[in-house]
């Protein structure tokens, strides 16, 4: 058996919630805070970021997530971005508004996130995470009753 990928790996651990929106304007600015620090700007379902973002486009990013989360997820509360440590952010989770899926956990499969900002290089999440055997069966079903 073959060991995790790293990226892989930080996509399972430990996350905390961005439950207020002062909390996400807190974690952008630590994001933001060290323009040398490498952050690869991953969209979930894309080609994987090869090298990361310089600041300028960083910045330009984070503005355009937030824009985009305040917009779209017309609440009163964030709930949607997830970071390794909300202090000292390496690996965030940012959720598309417009494809949450079940948010009270109950869901087996929670959608992905629709984009990931981390400091190691991201691999294909879609390719790199197992299909969910009920929808195997389906396909396969499907495809027997085709042919």
């Amino acid at each position: 058996m073959s060991a995790e990928h790293p990226f892989l790996h930080a996509f399972r651990g430990t996350f905390s919630g961005v439950l207020r929106w002062h909390q996400l304007d807190a974690l952008w600015e630590q994001v933001l805070a060290d323009p040398t620090s490498n952050w690869y700007v991953y969209a979930v379902g894309e080609e994987p970021p090869a090298t990361p973002h310089n600041s300028a486009a960083l910045r330009k990013i984070v503005q355009e997530l937030d824009d985009l989360l305040r917009h779209e997820h017309d609440e009163d509360y964030c709930g949607i971005v997830y970071a390794d440590s909300l202090q000292h952010p390496t690996y965030i989770k940012v959720f598309d508004p417009n494809n949450l899926g079940s948010s009270c956990g109950s869901s087996g499969n929670p959608p992905l996130p629709g984009w990931i900002l981390s400091h190691m290089p991201p691999i294909n999440l879609p390719a790199a995470l197992p299909q969910p055997n009920n929808r195997r069966r389906w396909w396969q079903k499907l495809f027997s009753h085709v042919h």
